[in-house]
């Protein structure tokens, strides 16, 4: 039992620094989300839909991006294919499709686009989600 109150308390502090953006247009899952990481010590920002996702991208830097694929007026790939032409301000972000959206051609084009990671929400329980973004943060 310490030893998981320890470590909670090492990631805390390990990760209070990093930047997540979450681009989730499903309200419930948006708020558990950013409910989950911000325990986690995780500075995070939300998108509802692409166009804000895009000026946030842009406009702020951040470690990480979790990024749905089906979103009102841009969805996922109209973003990674823009910022292919128009990268975001930091160029050490890491972006990772977190979707329900499971076929191999969806897969294949997100990482063709950029993806780091390529995440199905309903395969995932909070505890594994935590631990594919701790994952990808240690990457960069």
């Amino acid at each position: 039992m310490h030893y998981n109150i320890y470590n909670r308390y090492n990631n805390y502090n390990r990760y209070m620094n990093k930047k997540i953006l979450i681009v989730e247009d499903d309200q419930f899952l948006r708020e558990f989300y950013q409910e989950l990481l911000t325990g986690e010590g995780y500075l995070i920002d939300i998108a509802a839909d692409g166009e804000v996702a895009l000026q946030k991208i842009w406009e702020n830097e951040y470690d990480l991006i979790l990024l749905d694929i089906m979103l009102p007026k841009k969805d996922g790939l109209e973003i990674l294919k823009e910022l292919k032409n128009h990268p975001p301000k930091s160029d050490k972000v890491k972006i990772v499709a977190l979707t329900n959206l499971g076929q191999d051609s969806v897969i294949k084009q997100c990482f063709e686009l950029g993806v780091q990671g390529y995440l199905i929400k309903s395969a995932l329980n909070p505890d594994q989600v935590l631990q594919e973004i701790s994952s990808h943060l240690q990457k960069s």
